[in-house]
């Protein structure tokens, strides 16, 4: 797995080599069996355990149990709540005002850039995760954070040390001084998410002002009544859960959204950029369905249909999240195989999008597999960049509005193209990231 640079690429080898259900070697484990074919993967969609050992690199962000194996009994009425909140279409339109203002600064400033005659590239993975870290914060959890970006390095400290744990021998010089900055960046981490429950506190106390803008009164909350649906620590709270819960929910928030949203925005712009004729054909539909205006309205995203072919068809060739994993409770029946009981189930995502009998030619870009009559002709499971079944991603439905929300704002104003000499190499990074950002050269694009 190591040579082969993750658990991520080291599935599409054994797939290309020994075909869709392939049972491997993992430490450990006595049985992991990855399975790439979408037919056979709804034999699984029922499953709601979780391999303890697998994800046992994000224990540390945890202090009330790890969230991400949660037993299934446990996990079904935490699952409902961050539901209830991220998955409300009408919060959605609610907030879209604030997430449009938010990405418009980001076009304004990368505006600027462009102007300059010593413009640097931009590093699309930087700006992107800091922005989708501002939307879940004024969406879900109360404001803003002070610094994002030292937020979203502090994540990478931790998150380098402990995956690297999964492939390394340890003892290193070099882990040890991983291992001294991975504890500095998670203390700045439980201090930031001390910082935003404190403020969403001081915040319902004095009752000043949701996160629209909007006037509330000193009695917006009174019991369990929550007048802002999209409020995830509020509900957290009315729901009766312990302190430490309420922490390690905001904690796994942040590093989910902001992960999947601006990683799915980096890797599509960066398609983009090498495919300048699906570019063109995304920016002809932004200037027939917004004409003059320089970003959507929510109803415009039912508009426009290319543009979200284009993100579908960018995460399944770089899904955000490149696998994933169950655990068998009882004997399971995959096609010819009879898996046992307490196996681990590998989903490995980047294989199913890849596999050619359901994708031909899958390593081209091509957005008309999206086309609805496409769609109809394929198996569900065959496209799944948020999962599915019971611990599928809670916040898909806000993911895909955010990331259509900013490609729309930024391909209405820019044209993108790669920085020259620039090697975007993929890493597993609890979801598929950049080794070295992707870095884009970005000019003004003239509309129409």
């Amino acid at each position: 797995m190591a040579a082969a640079g993750g658990l991520h690429t080291y599935q599409l080898r054994l797939h290309a080599e020994y075909g869709p259900v392939v049972r491997f070697q993992l430490p450990g484990v006595e049985w992991a069996v990855s399975v790439a074919d979408p037919v056979l993967l709804e034999a699984t969609a029922r499953l709601d355990e979780r391999p303890d050992p697998l994800f046992a690199f994000l224990d540390p962000l945890c202090e009330a149990g790890n969230i991400q194996v949660m037993p299934a009994a446990e996990h079904a009425p935490w699952r409902r709540l961050l539901l209830s909140v991220l998955a409300g279409r009408p919060s959605h339109e609610r907030h879209f005002a604030r997430f449009t203002a938010l990405t418009t600064e980001l076009a304004d400033r990368w505006a600027e850039r462009a102007e300059r005659a010593d413009r640097e590239p931009v590093g699309l993975q930087k700006d992107l995760t800091a922005l989708s870290l501002r939307m879940i914060c004024a969406y879900a959890l109360g404001g803003e954070v002070a610094d994002p970006d030292g937020v979203i390095a502090a994540f990478e400290e931790v998150l380098t040390e402990h995956l690297g744990r999964l492939y390394e021998t340890p003892g290193s010089d070099a882990q040890e001084g991983r291992a001294e900055r991975a504890v500095q960046a998670l203390a700045h981490l439980r201090a930031t998410v001390d910082q935003v429950v404190t403020a969403h506190r001081a915040t319902d106390r004095t009752g000043d002002t949701d996160r629209t803008g909007t006037a509330r009164t000193g009695t917006a909350r009174t019991g369990t009544a929550r007048t802002d649906k999209s409020d995830l620590i509020g509900a957290l709270v009315a729901a009766g859960e312990r302190p430490a819960r309420i922490r390690d929910t905001v904690m796994m928030t942040m590093l989910a959204a902001h992960h999947t949203t601006g990683v799915a925005v980096s890797w599509t712009l960066y398609l983009l950029g090498r495919h300048p004729e699906v570019a063109e054909r995304v920016a002809d539909e932004l200037d027939r369905v917004l004409g003059d205006r320089a970003a959507p309205d929510y109803a415009d995203l039912r508009r426009l249909t290319y543009l979200e072919m284009t993100l579908k068809e960018a995460m399944r060739l770089y899904p955000p999240g490149p696998y994933g994993a169950r655990e068998t409770v009882e004997p399971l029946r995959l096609g010819d195989h009879l898996i046992p009981a307490g196996a681990t189930i590998f989903y490995p995502i980047w294989a199913v999008h890849m596999n050619p009998d359901y994708w031909p030619q899958p390593e081209k870009f091509l957005p008309e597999r999206f086309a609805p009559d496409e769609v109809a002709r394929r198996p569900r499971l065959a496209h799944i960049p948020f999962g599915f079944g019971p611990r599928s991603c809670e916040g898909a439905g806000l993911a895909m509005v955010e990331a259509e929300l900013v490609l729309a704002v930024l391909l209405k104003r820019f044209r993108f193209r790669p920085a020259p000499g620039h090697q975007v190499t993929p890493i597993e990074r609890f979801v598929l990231w950049a080794a070295d950002d992707i870095r884009m050269n970005v000019s003004r694009r003239r509309p129409g």
